[in-house]
Order: C-alpha cells, then structure tokens, then sequence
C-alpha cells in the first residue's frame, strides 16, 4: 500500500480525519476503496448524476470537502486535481423519465450503480453517502458521507461539476428560457415563475411538479 504521504501533525487533523474511515478500510486490506455520491436529487429538472472515486490509498487532498461547502471556483479546481490524482472515475446519470417511473430514491440507486459499473478498475470496497449501492460489493452507508470520507467528497465534486457543466452548456442552450443555467434544476422563485409560464420540458420531472400542478393544472395538460 501507498501510505508514505499519511500525516500525523496537528495542522493537518482535518484532513487525517476526513481518511479515518478509509483507514478502516486500509487496515483490513481492501486496496481499491470507491467513494460514491450523487447531486441533483431535489431538483425539479434534469438528470441525477452520481459519481464513484478511487483515491490512490493514503493520498491526502487538502481541502477536498463536501461540494455544498465549496465555491465554483474552489469545485472547478478542485475537479481537475481529483480528475489528476485518481485512480478511477466513473459517473452514472439517470434522467427525469426514469426518476417519475422508478421514483428519486431508486434512480439515485441506479445513477450510483451505473458510477461504481462505470469504473474501469474494479473496487474492492465502497464508502457510499447515505445509501446503498445494488452491486455485490462489500459496502459501508455513512450519513453525511461528503462531510466525513475523503473519497466521497471527491465524488460529490466529481458529481456536482458534470452536472453543472450540463446545467450551464448543454441544457440551458436546449431550454434557454428557463435559466437553468442559473438555478441548475432547483425550485427556485424564478424556475418556478418559469414552469408556470411556460409549461415543464421533456427534462422535468413531472412526479416533483404536484403543488405547481394543483395550482394550474392546465398548463400541463399533455
């Protein structure tokens, strides 16, 4: 195993922390340790996206955090150093036709699934964010996950970048009207406005659209 760069300093207990749980997993010799996590979940529009990441064991990539918590800037930079560090990347993405018929929580499943599939070398173990992933791999849920794991922060970069580089290329050129772009797919005040003036897309996910639905219901006759 790699573990010439583990540090036990002071000044670096945020980042040794953010590893404890794959030294865990180092200590009972699972080499190949995928982090899991997926962006998009609550969004009226669009795919959910999930990433999967191996991290060469005991590499530490200060400031590698829940994506929540990061800037654009700081996600972006940090995208391109995970993207340079891994060993393994694979994103899954499963879209709003499939999230209405399988519904969010068994699309998420799937888009995790398709990650960990996606990778082209095989884990040996996987550190999901609050879920489990449909695959014959030994596994461990962990609440707050990105907040906690190294390798699923990095997945949840990983995640949040591909899906909003869609946001703002791909699928705001498709629906320019909406300002996806701007809210990425979330229920905010102005995509709302928009989903009433104008009716939801073949990308929105009709089973999130219920109150928007109650209250003018013939906007979206089919």
């Amino acid at each position: 195993m790699h573990r010439d760069r583990r540090v036990g300093s002071m000044e670096e207990k945020a980042v040794t922390d953010m590893l404890r749980y794959e030294k865990e997993c180092w200590e009972q010799s699972y080499e190949r340790i995928a982090g899991i996590d997926e962006v998009g979940r609550g969004c009226l529009f669009g795919d959910v996206v999930a990433a999967a990441v191996i991290l060469p064991n005991g590499e530490l990539l200060e400031g590698v955090d829940d994506s929540k918590k990061l800037t654009d800037k700081k996600r972006e930079t940090y995208y391109e150093l995970i993207m340079e560090k891994a060993i393994a990347v694979g994103v899954g993405y499963v879209d709003a036709r499939t999230i209405d018929a399988i519904n969010i929580k068994q699309a998420t499943r799937l888009a995790m699934k398709q990650a960990v599939e996606a990778l082209h070398i095989s884990p040996d173990y996987l550190l999901v964010d609050a879920e489990k992933v449909d695959l014959p791999i030994s596994q461990l849920s962990i609440i707050k996950g990105d907040a906690n794991s190294q390798s699923i922060a990095a997945a949840s970069i990983i995640a949040k970048v591909t899906r909003d580089r869609l946001c703002k290329g791909e699928w705001d050129a498709k629906y320019p009207e909406y300002g996806i772009g701007i809210h990425k797919g979330y229920a905010t005040k102005l995509h709302r406005e928009q989903i009433l003036t104008l009716g939801p897309t073949a990308m929105h996910r009709r089973s999130f659209l219920g109150n928007l639905l109650i209250e003018q219901p013939t906007l979206f006759d089919l």
